[in-house]
């Protein structure tokens, strides 16, 4: 188990040296799901090491807020798109 939380903690490394690299938005989309989907792996592993049931909840919380957050992204990326077609129009 100990080298699947190394896997898992390497992975989101790459995450972050992405973020700082290159930091173009959809860069930053990919990563944020990344986070998720590897922190609801992490808590998966640990609740299976330690023998807490409670994680599971905790991690499927996790995995709907990895699911939101980029759908919230996208609208709001959407929404600042069309200002900003509506002022350039005026």
């Amino acid at each position: 188990m100990s080298v699947v939380a190394l896997i898992l903690l390497f992975s989101m490394l790459l995450g972050i040296w992405r973020v700082l690299k290159g930091p173009a938005l959809l860069d930053r989309l990919l990563t944020i799901q990344l986070f998720g989907s590897t922190g609801v792996a992490i808590l998966l592993v640990l609740s299976k090491v330690f023998a807490l049931p409670a994680l599971l909840d905790v991690a499927l919380l996790l995995a709907i807020l990895a699911a939101a957050a980029p759908a919230a992204l996208v609208q709001r990326l959407r929404q600042q798109k069309q200002r900003s077609r509506q002022r350039t129009s005026l």
